[in-house]
């Protein structure tokens, strides 16, 4: 185990990927966790229009959160015609978050609160 925080910072190990800087910045915005939330219940793909009836904002804005967890990779987005279609990418979702446990764990394997 390194001595000192300065020393920690120098290795590099599997929980420096794992903490995505992208990833929860994207889970930070509570309308964005309700949006997936909704879409993790939902259990199928569904329109920006969809999703925006489940939230207290307006279309414009729903359309953009929904963009930015996609890019995030947390949500798989497919356009047929005009309409884009959103789901919450689960399996990917519940790896990331095993994995980010998985590598805590390699480091702290006695952590106690």
């Amino acid at each position: 185990m390194p001595a000192s925080p300065r020393q920690a910072a120098r290795r590099r190990a599997a929980v420096d990927r794992r903490l995505d800087p992208a990833f929860f910045k994207a889970l930070a915005d509570p309308t964005r966790v309700r949006i997936l939330a909704c879409l993790i219940k939902c259990g199928r793909p569904c329109s920006v229009s969809e999703v925006a009836e489940c939230c207290a904002v307006d279309f414009s804005v729903v359309a953009r959160h929904l963009a930015l967890l996609a890019r995030a990779g947390v949500l798989a987005v497919e356009k047929k015609g005009r309409t884009a279609w959103y789901h919450a990418r689960c399996g990917e979702l519940a790896g990331r978050l095993r994995g980010l446990a998985d590598a805590i764990d390699e480091w702290c394997p006695t952590c106690e609160e």
